[in-house]
């Protein structure tokens, strides 16, 4: 059956489905979602579950949308009136192509309001589809610029959607009983290694990349994964790509595939999006920096954007003829998501965990460990050796405090190198509580890089956030990433400043392994004190110069600047990474529910893969895998 065909049959059926008097005029897939066309939309808006029962009995993602759109000053009137002023509205835009009202608002709760009574409301007095989102409590600039640039090419990403859901929902290109069913795994990057994390899964059907990142501190094509192999290039063959997160290992390389043929969708969470973008962008700035040729530009960055299909977790969604996924915490980073695939129907499921870490942290909940069904895990060992247990948190942060008070005694500076996304805000935490409660010395933490920016991020998606900070925000009102300790670093000659300034102070600064980003001039500069420390906090990649200083190097040569000799302090301070220690890791395969048949043990140096495939095996009697790239492997 054609799509068309299919499309004609579902608008008879759910018009057979829907009371007396409505009548359906069309059904389109836009996506993963089945986009109903109605005169009629304040009617589904009264019938509460109606909606719901339509997509239980199709099993489709829904969204109505009326052929006739109410005039926008008065429908803008109507909104105002009837969302309590208590929302804080701060926009309000209307789709005329999609028959959607955008309403941005500092309580987005408020606008849609008990079981989303507010919002069939807003349709039944306009005729309108409300969407809401949140004002960022802190002004962030990668927000507002995505949000424009999606009303921009709204035509362009309506007619993508169109043509990405009909690909979604083409015919099988087998049929009959004895269609052969199979499912392969090609490891295209990350294994045995941390970064340019890549895996291709494919059946008759499909073909779905998980991630494209760089490795860290490596050059030429050893930075990128294995993408001129015959399985995955051209770049047209390929039916989606997952995102778990937003940071470089996972996300870099990305961009590039829209720069060779790729034109299809993005699957990953909001969150991650504007994260990853942000991140992108400033990937290139540094490239530009250093006199590197990009990969890139930032035209394909937009493309990224603009094919993003934003799922939320828990969201199962068909993203091929015979896959869905469904996204679920990962408890990383903000937005970071364990992508679980349901293949064939109920053939075979396999989870790609990403970067996980499975405690609760100051920022997000434990990783997800339930699942309906799970036959193959592919799971992170950054810290998967025998001897990698970390502090816990508590402890951590006393080490923290610790050194500081130290460092800042003898009247010296703190320099910690920090990832932008995840590890700046968890340290933001644990000092602003510090001080807070006379823990640490007064003095001033300066944010340099994209720390700000970043942190902005996190108060616009407070729904990743862990419920006690999300309440402390919110609730109670106090948002400690804007406690007067902090200082954002925004110019050249306020960095000078704090440089050659008598005063002690703490410095957070990107990038986290000292691969480049305004950490460098830091270092280059306070590296000669004595009375100074150097603090890391996070994992050092092979080859970056974070790793050589934490080996003990007293000299680093930093592109055509010369060395630096370092004389200042060095200490790491366990117990702050993102990361699952070893001991999470056991933990997390000892309550997976279901259990795997099989584990795969990939992103993390070859020793550690190796030790944590043999330790999960000999415990739990699970077949274990510590793949190689460039491996491929028939699951079904």
């Amino acid at each position: 059956m054609q799509v068309e065909d299919r499309l004609k049959e579902l608008k008879d059926t759910i018009n057979r489905k829907v009371p007396r008097g409505v009548t359906v005029t069309d059904v389109e897939y836009e996506g993963p979602e089945m986009v109903i066309y109605t005169d009629d939309p304040k009617r589904f808006a009264e019938e509460q579950d109606l909606i719901r029962t339509l997509a239980r009995d199709l099993r489709k993602r829904i969204v109505v949308r009326p052929n006739i759109l109410g005039d926008t000053e008065q429908a803008y009137d109507m909104i105002k009136s009837v969302v309590p002023d208590t929302a804080g509205i701060t926009d309000i835009f209307f789709d005329t192509d999609t028959g959607e009202v955008l309403i941005e608002a500092e309580k987005p709760g408020v606008v849609i309001g008990k079981n989303g009574g507010t919002l069939r409301d807003i349709t039944m007095k306009t005729g309108w589809t409300p969407k809401v989102v949140r004002t960022p409590p802190i002004p962030s600039t990668t927000i507002k610029q995505v949000r424009q640039f999606l009303r921009e090419t709204r035509d362009e990403r309506k007619e993508f959607l169109r043509r990405c859901g009909r690909r979604i929902h083409r015919d099988s290109i087998y049929t009959g009983r004895d269609k052969e069913q199979w499912l392969r795994l090609t490891t295209l990057g990350c294994c045995r290694q941390v970064g340019r994390a890549a895996f291709l899964l494919s059946t008759p059907e499909s073909k779905v990349l998980i991630d494209c990142g760089e490795s860290p501190g490596a050059t030429g094509s050893a930075s990128s994964p294995f993408l001129n192999v015959p399985e995955i290039y051209p770049f047209t063959t390929l039916d989606a790509v997952v995102l778990t997160h937003a940071h470089l290992d996972h996300s870099a390389y990305v961009p590039l595939l829209y720069r060779y043929g790729y034109d299809g969708p993005v699957y990953t969470t909001p969150a991650t999006r504007d994260t990853a973008a942000m991140l992108q962008l400033d990937y290139l700035d540094v490239n530009n920096k250093e006199d590197k040729v990009p990969p890139y530009s930032s035209n394909e960055i937009r493309e990224f954007v603009k094919h993003t299909i934003a799922l939320g977790y828990g969201d199962v969604t068909d993203i091929a003829p015979d896959l869905k996924l469904t996204l679920h915490n990962a408890g990383h980073i903000l937005g970071s998501a364990i992508a679980h695939f349901n293949v064939g129907n109920g053939l075979y499921n396999i989870a790609f965990t990403g970067d996980f870490f499975y405690s609760k942290s100051r920022l997000f909940n434990p990783a997800v460990s339930q699942f309906p069904r799970l036959e193959a895990l592919m799971m992170e060992s950054t810290y998967g050796g025998s001897e990698d247990f970390s502090p816990s948190r508590k402890e951590a942060e006393e080490r923290l405090y610790e050194v500081i008070n130290t460092t800042v005694t003898r009247g010296g500076k703190v320099l910690i190198p920090a990832f932008a996304v995840g590890r700046s805000q968890e340290l933001m935490l644990a000092l602003e509580e510090g001080f807070r409660n006379g823990l640490l010395p007064k003095c001033k933490i300066y944010l340099d890089g994209m720390i700000k920016e970043a942190t902005a991020l996190h108060t616009a998606y407070p729904e990743y956030l862990n419920n006690d900070l999300r309440n402390q925000i919110f609730r109670d009102n106090y948002n400690p990433f804007l406690a007067e300790c902090f200082e954002q670093v925004d110019s050249q000659e306020k960095r000078q400043q704090i440089i050659f300034s008598d005063d002690p102070c703490v410095i957070i600064s990107t990038s986290g392994m000292l691969n480049g980003g305004p950490v460098i001039e830091y270092l280059g500069n306070l590296a000669e004190s004595e009375k100074n420390m150097l603090i890391f906090v996070g994992y050092q990649g092979d080859g970056t110069y974070g790793r050589r200083i934490q080996k003990g190097w007293r000299e680093v040569p930093v592109g055509k600047k010369g060395s630096i000799v370092i004389n200042m302090e060095v200490q790491t301070v366990e117990g702050f990474s993102g990361h699952a220690d070893r001991r999470q890791l056991m933990n997390y395969v000892q309550y997976l529910q279901p259990k795997p048949e099989r584990v795969f043990t990939i992103h993390g140096e070859e020793s550690k893969t190796i030790d944590l495939a043999s330790s999960i095996y000999k415990k739990y009697h699970i077949q274990t895998v510590a793949p190689q790239n460039l491996e491929t492997y028939r699951l079904v």
